[in-house]
């Protein structure tokens, strides 16, 4: 091969498909503008709410793509039990094939649930001055302030649990050399890694689109439907 001659490109295959990819860099982007928006006060509630609604729909879009979408966005291809964990953990290499590792599984079903918790408490949430979750008005202002308490709680897990993914993306990248951000983004992965009878053919979207327009519509009748709701001073 001459000097100046390419490298020839390491040949991947596709494992993550569209949808799952839009969803994750979507939900970076939701939850970032929700603490942002939280952060920047009263006047950014509005945009705040909007933050909290999206992550709702985009989380239970993500868990139903469990059941419904391509072979490695499903759960039954990569969440294994507790002992499937301890052994991975246990084994020391941390080498894994396509999709999730067992570790990584077990960190993506928790990461749904708080993302999930944490959406549907907003909308009945407080934040104790004058604004209010869009359906505080279908519940007691003691309920919502019960509820308020768990939001917050649930903010402080989910970003113990962000930072601890974002830590762990970091030591596979830089110390396992995995490139596991670039494989978020392009949704391929190097053919080693990926035996050939588990790449996917296709992302779905059409079917994805679907299920986002129906959770939106359904949120959407929702905040409608709900009665208006005010703070009462105590």
């Amino acid at each position: 091969m001459s000097a100046g001659a390419a490298e020839p490109a390491t040949p991947t295959r596709l494992i993550w498909d569209l949808p799952v990819r839009l969803a994750h860099w979507a939900l970076v982007a939701c939850v970032a503008g929700g603490w942002a928006t939280h952060c920047a006060g009263t006047a950014w509630f509005a945009w705040h709410r909007r933050c909290g609604c999206a992550v709702l729909v985009l989380a239970l879009f993500r868990i139903l793509w469990g059941f419904l979408g391509t072979r490695h966005a499903r759960f039954v291809s990569f969440v294994r039990g507790p002992r499937a964990v301890l052994a991975y953990l246990s084994a020391g290499a941390f080498r894994h094939g396509a999709g999730h590792n067992p570790l990584g599984a077990l960190s993506v079903i928790v990461m749904l649930a708080l993302l999930a918790l944490q959406g549907a408490t907003g909308l009945f949430a407080n934040d104790e001055i004058a604004d209010t979750g869009p359906l505080f008005g279908w519940i007691s202002q003691q309920a919502s302030n019960r509820i308020t308490s768990l939001h917050r709680l649930n903010a402080e897990a989910l970003a113990i649990l962000i930072a601890l993914h974002v830590a762990a993306v970091l030591w596979y990248s830089l110390r396992r050399g995995e490139p596991l951000v670039r494989a978020m983004i392009t949704g391929r992965r190097e053919a080693s890694a990926v035996p050939a009878e588990e790449e996917i053919a296709g992302s779905r979207t059409w079917l994805a689109a679907l299920i986002v327009a129906l959770l939106s519509a359904a949120l959407a009748l929702a905040i409608r439907a709900a009665p208006p709701g005010e703070i009462s001073p105590f």
